[in-house]
């Protein structure tokens, strides 16, 4: 166990892009990729401006990702619209922040 203010020199901390506004709507993106695709889908999504990080992960999907936009409609056009259209993306599930 780590004492209260200590980090695990180890572990890699996760670096999220903090706005001045708040956020409307928050979901995590689940990503399935192409074999050996996993780096470079997660690579291209940090390029977006809606989302706050990417990450490859292990179990059934490949990649998570952090978005967050206005509202439900601008988080549905970011997955269907940029997303699911980057090479090496084979299919996406949205999970929707609930507070």
């Amino acid at each position: 166990m780590l004492a209260a203010g200590r980090s695990n020199p180890g572990s890699r901390q996760c670096q999220i892009n903090q706005r001045e506004k708040p956020v409307g709507t928050r979901a995590f993106i689940l990503i399935e990729t192409e074999v050996g695709r996993s780096r470079t889908v997660a690579g291209t999504l940090r390029t977006f401006d809606r989302i706050q990080y990417a990450d490859v992960i292990t179990g059934a999907f490949d990649v998570i990702a952090l978005a967050e936009a206005p509202d439900m409609s601008s988080i549905a056009e970011l997955v269907t619209s940029r997303v699911q259209g980057v090479p090496g993306v084979i299919r996406t599930i949205t999970c929707v922040a609930a507070g």
